[in-house]
């Protein structure tokens, strides 16, 4: 059996080395390093592939949610609501802008933010709401937009884990994750389902004049050579980051099809057991495109579980063990215990398993017979 990994980097590396070294080349070859013709090559891919009219590319997924912020225009003391159980990034950057972040509780089956607790926080602060794609799964994205128009709210879609995930609203109609809200995020973190070699990031909205403001504020603020119209930053994907995710997108669906094919077969090794919650896909298959693959254990040491399967040889991972609500930088007197009750039993519950474009059978048989024999003593 091969070896375990929590995510095959160079596996998929070694299926389209030629094509993802001629592409970097090309770059040494020109010395366009910063901003040249593979950047705005992949900015018109992604766009096509999104259906979505601005891509604006950038440094990095935390990037991209900052500075999404910064082109809507928020100010200090507006309140932005976001999911309590995710990665720090998300509120990290409500905080760097001086705004302020609103904790509220997820959905206990896709752990994704939970509409009726957006709907109780809202106040007369509330400015935007930040719903993150968890684990690759579409939030509920018609009724956050639906509740958004209500209270004049923007929505910026953390879309990190998702990219080409599928939304399906009530009447059939479908769109991409990160395409619905006024604005939204993404990161090519490495280990992401579309993943560059380093760090990486883009912005993605249809509204013309936003994607203007956002040009500029990648780029310090300028639309022309010393000429600074708006507060910016330096947050620009360099080239031969751009060629690898050109050589990469057209495999996308396909890199999306292998991780649901491995989740299922997860799934359906599990299927049935009293002690374990498999992750639910809301909507079509296409809603899911599995960052991770993320399990419940009940009535039983979730801790002790990990370590059991390390010591196998088994990678996996706890995404969350501390909710934000709770970790020193984002604490708040405001926050009542009572109203985080899922999020407190997830982060006792969930534990990841290896999840990647280059799962084999005999890998997910050994996996999954590991983890049973464990809750079977």
């Amino acid at each position: 059996m091969k070896k375990l990994q929590m995510v095959d980097l160079k596996g998929q590396y070694d299926k389209i080395k030629q094509t993802v070294d001629a592409s970097i080349q090309e770059v040494l070859d020109t010395t366009t390093y910063i901003n040249g013709p593979e950047v705005h090559k992949f900015q018109k891919n992604l766009e096509e592939y999104l259906g979505v009219k601005h891509v604006i590319p950038c440094a990095n997924g935390t990037d991209a949610l900052q500075i999404a912020m910064m082109g809507l225009g928020l100010e200090p003391g507006d309140e932005v609501i976001t999911a309590d159980f995710t990665f720090a990034a998300t509120v990290e950057v409500i905080a760097l802008l001086q705004l302020t972040p609103v904790l509220v509780d997820v959905e206990p089956d896709s752990f994704n933010i939970s509409v009726e607790a957006i709907r109780n926080a809202i106040t007369p602060k509330t400015k935007a709401i930040v719903p993150v794609h968890l684990f690759g799964q579409t939030a509920d994205m018609e009724a956050i937009m639906a509740l958004a128009e209500e209270h004049n709210l923007y929505v910026i879609e953390d879309n990190a884990q998702a990219i080409g995930a599928e939304y399906t609203y009530a009447d059939g109609t479908k769109k991409k994750a990160g395409t619905i809200g006024h604005v939204a995020s993404t990161s090519f973190f490495p280990s992401k389902n579309l993943g560059c070699y380093g760090d990486g990031g883009a912005i993605f909205t249809n509204d013309d004049e936003l994607a203007h403001k956002l040009r500029g504020i990648v780029n310090h603020g300028m639309y022309e050579r010393y000429h600074h119209d708006v507060v910016g930053v330096n947050s620009r994907l360099d080239s031969v980051q751009a060629a690898v995710l050109n050589a990469k997108l057209p495999h996308l669906d396909d890199y999306n099809k292998a991780r649901r094919a491995a989740a299922d077969k997860y799934s359906k090794a599990f299927a049935g057991h009293a002690d374990i919650i498999t992750p639910v896909i809301k909507g079509d298959d296409e809603s899911h495109v599995f960052h991770q693959y993320t399990l419940r254990i009940l009535n039983a040491d979730r801790n002790a579980l990990m370590k059991h399967l390390l010591d196998k040889g088994i990678p996996c991972a706890i995404y969350y063990p501390i909710p934000l609500h709770s970790q020193k930088a984002y604490a708040s007197g405001r926050y009542n215990e009572d109203d985080f009750t899922v999020t407190n039993q997830l982060v006792k519950e969930v534990i990841s398993l290896p999840m990647h474009t280059e799962l084999d059978d005999e890998q997910i048989a050994f996996i999954t017979q590991a983890i049973l024999d464990f809750l079977s003593i």
